[in-house]
């Protein structure tokens, strides 16, 4: 199983379904990206993971395509 850069299982992934995936078969990977903000965020930022960024959760997180309140919650950071 793939995971996107976004922690997705790729094969889960809307846009993989939906055969809409800039990345193709190849699932999203940390790379100069115009079509996926994630994507070039953690080129980057050079981790594979969001989660593995200090600054996970941030605001390119906020736009998807995972829950920024899921993000918040796995990253163990509140809103204070």
């Amino acid at each position: 199983m793939k995971i996107g850069v976004c922690g997705i299982a790729c094969e889960k992934c809307p846009r993989m379904v939906k055969g809409m995936c800039p990345s193709g078969d190849e699932g999203c990977k940390p790379k100069d990206n115009k079509f996926c903000m994630i994507s070039k965020c953690a080129f980057n930022k050079n981790v594979s993971l969001c989660f593995e960024c200090p600054e996970f959760p941030c605001e390119t997180t906020k736009k998807g395509p995972i829950s920024y309140g899921y993000c918040t919650y796995i990253s163990g950071k509140t809103n204070e």
